[in-house]
């Protein structure tokens, strides 16, 4: 599978070329247009989709190979992570806008139950190898922590960040409303090395 990006970084379009009987899964309100020949497999319902509207669907090259567009619903970049098979990423919830067989989304991956108590939080986390496409809801600032470097981040403006950060997170204001789910009066304090990715918007 590759990736390349068009439109960025306001209106990205993310063109993924496929091998023959390659797939990729993407969810299907997401797909502008595709080459000829491509199936469309839904499996959650095991059949094919007619209308898939947010749920992932698997597309699938023909024999000859083929493309996808893809966009997200709102303005803002599209940005393939790519995955080496030693390092996992966390990863915004929504913002993944296709991914590989050669990816895999953890569901239960302790850090992060660790880091949520247990709760269903804002993000996930992935591992494998391949190009994981992601959406942004700006341009993606990628920042790169030196051994030992701080920094605090509103979640409503991370994208992702890899198992080389240490996190730790924390209520801005210990008497305020705060959301597990979506982050609100929350913040993030990382601890490099590593490169933590960021959009210049906040997330819808």
């Amino acid at each position: 599978m590759q990736v390349h990006t068009r439109h960025t970084p306001a209106f990205g379009v993310a063109r993924v070329r496929l091998a023959p009987g390659e797939a990729v899964q993407a969810a299907a309100d997401t797909v502008i247009a595709s080459s000829f020949g491509i199936t469309e497999v839904s499996p959650a319902r095991g059949g094919l989709r007619a209308h898939g509207k947010g749920a992932p669907s698997v597309f699938t090259a023909p024999a000859e190979g083929g493309w996808l567009d893809l966009a997200p619903a709102g303005p803002g970049d599209v940005y393939p992570l790519e995955l080496d098979g030693r390092t996992g990423w966390n990863v915004a919830k929504e913002a993944v806008l296709a991914r590989p067989a050669s990816v895999r989304l953890d569901q239960h991956w302790r850090p992060l139950q660790t880091l949520f108590g247990g709760d269903s939080g804002f993000l996930d986390h992935y591992g494998g190898t391949g190009p994981l496409v992601l959406a942004s809801a700006g341009p993606v600032d990628a920042l790169k922590l030196e051994p030992g470097e701080l920094i605090t981040v509103r979640p409503q403006y991370l994208l992702a960040y890899p198992d080389s950060l240490q996190c730790r997170l924390r209520a801005l204001d210990p008497s305020g409303q705060q959301s597990i789910r979506t982050g609100e009066g929350l913040a993030l304090d990382f601890a490099g090395p590593g490169t933590l990715l960021m959009q210049a918007r906040k997330s819808r």
